[in-house]
This record gives structure tokens, sequence and C-alpha cells, in this order.
């Protein structure tokens, strides 16, 4: 008979390099999550031709009422951030799902108009603004500093693909049925992943524990908040890196929200396209958005694991650089004159400006303590997120300022590029995660999560 061997320590496969049990599920679940959010996103600009026709409205006033979702935004992306040291990761998520979801019904109702679209895209701004940095977070509670690139950029597809599903599908609602039934259709949407995330939801065996639990312990799981706070606050705040992450953030934003925005209205008026193929159109464009996002993590997850063969650009320099790129193709989507040199940029070299926000996430987590890194991505992506609220307004009082719409858009693409071609220069330059996380003294995150075993 066999004698039994000795009880070995499991450690989790987070820990080992591996996938953890359940972290591809939550990554799964996260990804159709942004899915929702961007769905919420896109709504009002693939419906803006009919809401502006329908409500009486001009541009500079569709404008505010695009930026009306971002009014809260970024106040509610810091303080909902905040709470991440002490509320479950889960519950937050489901709770903003239902609240953003619940906000978009109201438009259903035949005599709904400008005050009420006013009102519940401050509502649902406020309910999505922490969605990404919370998401981010929880999902760093399941991958190590390591391997958390390509989960990022898995995340940050749910963006691209929001858009991609959403610009076809509302857009044959809105041919149908009307616009009003595209709010209600993403409003139900998420009901339903609520559901779901409330029965399959979890936390990962790094996520930080609550800090009252630790102090009082004096120690902590790994990545937990443990007795020692790290490094100042402002001095990771004011770091090259979390600085020029902001920067590159705010650019990205700007360019998402001005191309959900004003790219259907610019296909359909002043191209004279129908509302489906202007929708086939965005949704080409977050396509590339999508297979750019995920190409980059597949190789920066390849880059990492063959580090000391393979030489390689540091991540901030590299994003930076595709940012610029970026940048030169929305100039040629603004001034070239033929339409087969122009539609091939939105489809292609314009996505590479999402780099940026897989990249300065990722950067950020590995600068900030475990149990610090839920309220510092939420103030990065609080600051970042102006732009989305600049953009629309801003841009929609160039094009009305202009002569003619043609020559308004022209100036508007001209300005967004401007914008990412200085963003990435800086974050070229400045953006070194591992540099700063080394000055600051804070190490990855990479430890086993203790009380696992098995026989």
């Amino acid at each position: 008979m066999r004698r039994p061997g000795p009880r070995r320590r499991n450690v989790p496969a987070a820990a080992s390099g591996t996938d953890p049990q359940g972290a591809w599920s939550n990554t799964r679940l996260l990804l159709l999550f942004m899915v929702v959010n961007f769905a919420d996103k896109a709504v009002l600009g693939l419906a803006g031709p009919d809401i502006m026709r329908d409500l009486g409205l001009g541009r500079e006033e569709f404008g505010t009422a695009q930026s009306a979702f971002f009014a809260l935004f970024s106040l509610s992306a810091v303080g909902v951030s905040l709470l991440t040291r002490r509320v479950p990761t889960t519950v937050l998520l489901l709770v903003m799902a239902l609240l953003w979801s619940l906000a978009q019904l109201p438009m259903l109702w035949t005599a709904a108009g400008f005050g009420t679209l006013v009102a519940t895209r401050v509502l649902l701004g406020a309910a999505e603004g922490p969605a990404a940095p919370v998401a981010v977070h929880h999902l760093y509670g399941w991958f190590p500093q390591r391997d958390r690139t390509l989960p990022t950029a898995v995340l940050m597809v749910g963006a691209a693909a929001g858009v991609a599903v959403a610009a076809p599908v509302l857009s044959a609602v809105i041919a149908w049925w009307g616009w009003r039934w595209s709010f209600g259709l993403v409003g139900l949407a998420g009901i339903a992943w609520a559901a779901v995330w409330l029965r399959r939801g979890g936390q990962g065996p790094l996520a930080p524990g609550p800090p009252d639990r630790d102090a009082g312990t004096g120690a902590g799981t790994a990545g937990s908040a443990g007795p020692a706070p790290g490094p100042a606050l402002h001095r990771i705040l004011l770091s090259p890196t979390v600085l020029s992450a902001v920067l590159g953030c705010f650019a990205a934003y700007w360019h998402m929200s001005s191309q959900l925005t004003w790219v259907p209205d610019y296909l359909r008026t002043d191209l004279g396209w129908t509302g489906t193929l202007a929708g086939a159109a965005v949704a080409a464009g977050a396509l590339a958005n999508g297979a750019v996002l995920l190409g980059h993590g597949l190789w920066e997850r390849r880059s990492a694991r063959h580090a000391d063969r393979v030489p390689r650009l540091p991540s901030g320099a590299g994003a930076g650089l595709l940012m610029v790129v970026a940048a030169g193709a929305v100039a040629v989507f603004a001034a070239a004159e033929p339409l087969w040199v122009r539609l091939p940029m939105l489809v292609g070299p314009m996505a590479l400006s999402a780099v940026m926000m897989t990249v300065a996430q990722t950067a950020c987590g590995r600068i900030v303590p475990a149990a610090r890194r839920g309220p510092v991505l939420g103030l990065v992506v609080g600051v970042a997120s102006l732009g989305g609220v600049l953009a629309p307004v801003l841009l929609g009082r160039v094009i009305d300022a202009a002569p003619t719409a043609v020559a308004g858009y022209e100036r508007a693409w001209l300005l967004t590029a401007a914008l990412l071609a200085v963003s990435g220069a800086c974050a070229a330059v400045f953006l070194r995660p591992e540099r700063d996380a080394r000055r600051l003294g804070v190490p990855a995150d990479t430890a086993p999560a203790p009380g696992v075993h098995v026989v």
C-alpha cells in the first residue's frame, strides 16, 4: 500500500504565471460588462441625426447632451474608486450595471424630451464613470503584474466590441422601431448582465483585503493593504508615469468621444450615407480598435515571456509612438480629398490611439501598492475622462462656427490630431513604469496568496 505523500502547498496559478481558477471566467464577464458599457455610450451618437430632427436640436445642443454624460463621470470615477478599499468590487460592479441600465429606460417614454435626455445622460455617466477603473482593479485581483497586459487588453477590447456590436444592431433597431428603442435595448442588456454577474462574479486571490482587517492583524494577503501604506500618494500622482498616462488617456478619451459623437453625423449629413451604412463604418472602426488592443496584448505577453532574449522598446515609448501614428491618420482623414484615402484611416491606423488605454492602466497599476490601486486608477480615469467631457461640446462649437459643416469637421479632426501627437510624444518620453516603481520602492505584485492547500 502506498504511503500518503506529504501535504503540499498549492501555489495559486496567478502566482505561478498561469491563469488562476476563475480568472478567465471573470475576464470574460468583464469583457461583456465593457461591451454593454460602450454600447450605452455609442447609442446617442448612432441615434444623433434622428434625435436632432425629432427634438429640434442644433449640433451645439446635441454636443451639450453628449457632454452631459461626463458631467459627473469624473467625480464618480474618483469617489466610487475610493470605496474599493472597503466595498468588494463584485458589489460595486453589480450596482453600477443596474444603475446605468435603469438610466436608459426613461427614454422609451414618448414624452421624454431634451430635458429628460440630459438628465438621464448625467445619471448614466455617474453610474459608468467608475466602470473601467473598478473593473481593472477587480481583474488585477486575479492576475499578477507580469500577466496583466493581456487581460487588460481583453477588457479594453470590450470597448471596441461594444461599439462594433452596437453600431449595426442599434442602427437596425433605430431604422425598424425608432431611436427610443435603441435606449431600451441597451438598458435591458445591462440588466441581463447584472443577473449573470450576481451568480458568477467573484473576488480574486490577489485582491487587497479590507484595511481594517489588515491593520488589526499586522499582516495581509499578497496584494492586500498590509501594514505599510507605501509611498505618499502625492509622489505617485506626480510621477512622470502617472502624469504622462493621464495626458495620454485624456487624448484617447477625446478621440474616442469625438468619434462616437460626430463620425455618424459626419458620414450621414456630409457624405449622404444612410444610417445603416454609417453604422457599418463605425462598427468597422471599432473592430479595428479591438484588433489593435488584442494584438498589442498578445504581443506584450509574448515579449514579457521572452524579455531576456528579445530587446524591445519600453511600453510607454511604444504606445506614445503609436499615438503619433494615429495623429497622422486623423490628419489624413481630415484633409485628404479622395474618399478612398480617408476611409481606410477610420478603420486602420486611427485605431492605434486605443493602445494608450491599456498601457496607461497597466503602467499606473505597476507603480501603485495594491491597497491604493483602486483609488489611483479612479483618479487617473476621472481626470483623463475630462477629454470625453470637452470633445463633444467644443468640437460641436468648432463645427457650427465654421463657414460650412465640411470645413468645421476638418478643423475638428485637425485639432484632435494635434492633441494626439503632443500627448503621444510626452508618453514616449516620460511613461516609464518600471523606472518609477523602483524610485518609489513599489515591488511587483507577484507573491502567492496564502491559505490554499491540497493533500
